[in-house]
């Protein structure tokens, strides 16, 4: 268990893991923690690098691996935007995401649930939905 982090996260994750028919390993702890360290909606080869740095024997292949264990197990979100790579994402509340034609960067937008309005019988379980346009730092200044 990570010193810099709850121990009710922990059991959170191995709870969360086991319910998804998952136990609890480094790997998929250290996957979990490159994450939600910071919350950019990283590609798994960027979620590669990033846990290779303390975790210097991990693989690709485990890192793909604890990806699909993770959203399986209900603790990250597959996020499609276009045609790009997959990127991954711990918000697990119902959001949409704005995406920078400029420079790449995902942000999480709440989004409530009342500008959804569906037609009479239809229930939605989740939803995906994607803004395009330049982030603050990309936006021209007028």
């Amino acid at each position: 268990m990570r010193a810099d982090r709850p121990k009710t996260a922990d059991s959170d994750l191995t709870e969360r893991l086991s319910t998804g028919g998952f136990r609890f390993t480094p790997q998929r702890e250290q996957v979990y923690d490159v994450l939600v360290q910071k919350r950019d909606h990283p590609t798994a080869e960027e979620v590669f690098i990033r846990a290779k740095k303390q975790m210097p024997e991990i693989s690709h292949a485990t890192v793909y691996n604890c990806l699909a264990a993770l959203v399986k197990s209900g603790l990250a979100r597959q996020v499609t935007v276009d045609r790009g790579a997959t990127r991954f994402c711990p918000n697990m509340h119902e959001h949409g995401h704005f995406y920078c034609d400029a420079c790449g960067t995902v942000y999480d937008v709440d989004l409530p649930e009342q500008a959804m309005k569906l037609p009479r019988g239809f229930k939605a379980d989740h939803f995906d939905i994607a803004i395009h346009g330049a982030c603050p730092d990309c936006n021209p200044k007028k």
